[in-house]
């Protein structure tokens, strides 16, 4: 059985921010990685692609982080806009967050050819400040866990120099 997300804090991005090589549903050679709720913590799937691989059998290192780390925006989004009153898919346009902090550990090599699942839990630091812990499992199997700062993307995000 292949797990999915039904709808996505990616999904409700506004297009200006849906460009992230990771998570952005624009990018047409992203990963489109996809966050949503699972009871109080987060959840992300993915399927790594033959092209992912570290060696043979196993997912690249980089993948991994690039995983945790939008998951963890993701995550992030999804907390502030249910404090604001939000779920994705009520078509208010959710808090975009940037990476201010990326720590992996690398518990066990990653098996391909398995469905990875990114679990998260969400602690508020300050108002524009986010920590998010990541475990990331192939399987039943712990591979890497993540703890990343986030905040609030910044205004200046959308000005070019």
């Amino acid at each position: 059985m292949k797990e999915t997300i039904v709808h996505a804090i990616q999904d409700d991005y506004a297009d200006e921010f849906s460009w992230c090589y990771g998570c952005g549903r624009l990018n047409e050679h992203g990963h489109h990685f996809r966050t949503g709720w699972d009871g109080n913590r987060t959840v992300t799937y993915y399927e790594p692609k033959k092209e992912h691989m570290a060696v043979p059998g196993f997912v690249y290192g980089g993948l991994i982080a690039s995983l945790i780390d939008c998951h963890s925006t993701g995550s992030a989004s999804l907390a502030l806009h249910r404090k604001n009153g939000h779920e994705p898919g009520d078509r208010t346009e959710p808090p975009r967050f940037v990476t201010a902090s990326l720590k992996v550990d690398y518990v066990k090599p990653t098996p391909q050819n398995t469905t990875l699942t990114a679990i998260g839990s969400v602690t508020e630091i300050h108002p524009k400040k986010w920590r998010v812990y990541t475990e990331l499992y192939a399987g039943q199997t712990l591979c890497a866990k993540g703890d990343v700062t986030v905040v609030v993307m910044p205004d200046t995000f959308l000005k070019k120099p």
